[in-house]
């Protein structure tokens, strides 16, 4: 369950939780017309820190302009309400859920000037998705029967709501048959991606993850990884990956908000390298946590303070 907070940002104001409702007829709940985000609040020593907020903004705006919806505040004003409902509710380290819909209006599927664009920002707290130990052991998880979009069917570099029926699909399967995860394939059969993570292959020292072309979604913690790998001299290389590379890997991982990092012990039952953490996951592991809990510097400039106004991007 979702532990309720005090406050969510609404079309720029702050309205209370249980104030935040929708019609049962508004357009999104016939036909999941909805973009969304998920950004990780972090607490630090100094005071808590929004991961990359600019970025996800920007993604947000990109999912909507994707999918025809124009969102009535800039990049700077969402990220400077995603700063604010966290400093308003007081929390140190959180979960935050900007979310885009069409509201109550036409019914129809064609959306219409009738059907309002609203805005919300929620948090809440929330720890690790897979599992504290997760991280240092490792998740099983399956090769799913549920193919990822296809190309020209649904947006997948759109992070929409429509899209996320097929993420629950490879969930599903993946919990009844006693898996943590599942990893989808693309339509041409090459790895593509979790239900709501972007894969990292290592195989002899080199990071593998599959292309945008494999209908994967263009993840912020996955180009966090990417450039800190490229930092530590750790070659990647986008690729197609065919599936049977997973069976044979030295180390597999999940990287996403919700994920974080998180290291995979086996896939299909098939140990994939140790059966845990390998090295090359843990370091990456160990700078991504290090920057994002304050431990290290962040010369990337990726958080943002929430006791102080954000800057323009």
């Amino acid at each position: 369950m979702v532990k309720a907070t005090e406050k969510i940002w609404h079309n720029g104001r702050m309205i209370d939780w249980d104030d935040a409702k929708i019609h049962v007829l508004a357009h999104v709940t016939s036909y999941g017309s909805s973009v969304f985000e998920g950004v990780r609040c972090y607490s630090t020593e100094a005071g808590p820190r929004i991961f990359r907020v600019h970025e996800h903004a920007r993604r947000l705006h990109d999912s909507a302009k994707i999918y025809r919806m124009t969102i009535p505040f800039s990049i700077d004003e969402l990220a400077a309400g995603m700063v604010d409902v966290v400093r308003v509710n007081k929390l140190e380290s959180c979960y935050i859920r900007p979310l885009v819909i069409r509201g109550y209006g036409d019914v129809g599927v064609l959306p219409t000037k009738d059907n309002p664009i609203e805005t919300y920002i929620a948090c809440w707290e929330w720890g690790r998705y897979l599992g504290v130990e997760a991280v240092e052991e490792g998740v099983d998880v399956c090769i799913s029967s549920w193919t990822r979009l296809a190309p020209n069917t649904l947006p997948v570099m759109s992070k929409a709501g429509a899209n996320y029926m097929n993420s629950q699909l490879i969930r599903m399967e993946a919990a009844i048959n006693g898996y943590s995860e599942g990893i989808a394939l693309d339509a041409a059969g090459y790895v593509s991606e979790g239900s709501g993570e972007n894969v990292f292959v290592v195989r002899d020292g080199k990071i593998h993850t599959p292309p945008l072309g494999s209908s994967v979604l263009p993840g912020i913690t996955r180009d966090t990884v990417i450039q800190l790998a490229q930092s530590m001299s750790i070659p990647v290389i986008e690729t197609l990956i065919p599936r049977e590379m997973l069976y044979i890997a030295d180390e597999v991982f999940f990287s996403g908000t919700a994920a974080e990092v998180t290291p995979i012990r086996s896939i299909d039952r098939i140990t994939i390298g140790i059966g845990r953490r390998g090295p090359i996951t843990e370091k990456i592991q160990s700078e991504f946590f290090g920057i994002v809990e304050g431990r290290k510097p962040d010369t990337h400039g990726w958080l943002t303070p929430v006791t102080q106004p954000v800057a323009a991007h």
